[in-house]
């Protein structure tokens, strides 16, 4: 399972990637730049942070931290 941290500023996912990277040293998150589809303006792109959990043995409480961190820096967590 992956699961995508979205964030609007580069920053935030810069320093969630950090906090993750602590806090879950078996994960190795890393940090792309999402262009929304349709848009020209370099403004509107959303800065992810990828989160691959290839086992999918991340548990409910370790998923709901990660929810948290997403939310501490006005952003949201979605699954792939």
């Amino acid at each position: 399972m992956r699961h995508l941290l979205v964030f609007a500023d580069r920053d935030d996912a810069e320093e969630v990637a950090e906090t993750v990277a602590e806090e879950f040293p078996q994960m190795m998150p890393t940090v792309v730049r999402e262009t929304l589809a349709g848009e020209d303006d370099a403004e509107d792109a959303q800065w992810l942070v990828v989160v691959e959990d290839h086992d999918d043995t991340l548990p409910p409480e370790d998923v709901a931290r990660l929810d948290a961190l997403a939310e501490e820096y006005d952003g949201w967590r979605e699954s792939d």
